[in-house]
């Protein structure tokens, strides 16, 4: 999660529409590495990538969105974005009080479907306000239809907020140190290992172990995303053998590392 990091030289809204329409899509092409700093939407967003990695964080945490998946972020939850690879995104924004489908109260990773893929491609050409019964307002109401029903995706990283953490979050978050052990972690931080457990718990609702698990997940992620192999990110993520950590990868994901 140690990528280089810079500002683009675009607005920070991502192309957020300032009209009135309840749904709109916008697309977005960037290169590997940059960089929006935090910024927040009027609109509810989905964050979808047909190509690419992105990493985005909020105070809540950290999520990594792997091409063919989208992130949803409510109205008004700042965040920032960083692309890994060559990222191409294809945005939705989407005004709560004005559709009736249920859609999530949280930050979160979605699935996309083949369909709703298709879909919000769609919706990219569409412009204006279509009529409900028109080509173009059926696209609409069976895209949004179907964002109600994609699967939630364990690809969250809480934020760890005790101030005695913050050395840890932040080795972890630049992909260091994921092979220790929470007695490690504890002889570092002169703390009980009973008294760690419980700052995780309370800070995030996770084991130390899940939590660095899901750090293990993001990282390895991304360095897969940029074409790393896999017993390169196997031993970079802290497992002794890629026949392990492909184990973990695939009771995670369903698929092997190579074969995602």
């Amino acid at each position: 999660m140690g990528a280089c990091m810079r500002k683009m030289d675009i607005p920070v809204d991502h192309g957020e529409p300032v009209d009135t329409r309840s749904v709109a899509a916008v697309a977005l092409d960037f290169e590997d590495g940059h960089w929006v700093a935090s910024h927040s939407h009027h609109k509810a967003q989905l964050l979808y990538a047909t190509q690419g990695v992105l990493v985005v964080g909020s105070a809540e945490g950290h999520w990594l969105v792997p091409g063919n998946r989208g992130l949803w972020i409510p109205p008004g939850v700042a965040h920032w974005t960083r692309m890994v690879g060559a990222v191409r995104i294809r945005t939705l924004y989407i005004d709560p009080a004005l559709v009736a489908v249920p859609l999530p109260a949280s930050c979160c990773v979605l699935g996309v479907s083949p369909l709703l893929r298709e879909l919000i491609l769609a919706a990219v050409d569409i412009s204006g306000l279509p009529a409900p019964d028109s080509r173009d307002g059926r696209v609409m109401a069976l895209m949004l239809d179907e964002l109600s029903q994609q699967q939630v995706l364990a690809l969250h990283l809480p934020q760890l907020h005790h101030r005695a953490l913050q050395p840890l979050s932040q080795q972890i978050l630049l992909g260091q140190g994921l092979e220790l052990e929470l007695n490690d972690w504890a002889a570092q931080l002169n703390v009980n290992p009973k008294t760690l457990q419980r700052w995780f718990l309370r800070d995030t609702g996770m084991t130390f172990g899940k939590w660095r698990q899901q750090a293990r997940l993001l990282t390895a992620l991304q360095r897969l995303a940029l074409g790393r192999s896999v017993l390169e990110v196997a031993l970079d993520v802290g497992y002794n053998t890629p026949s392990a950590f492909s184990a973990m990868f695939r009771r995670q994901f369903g698929v092997s590392p190579s074969e995602w």
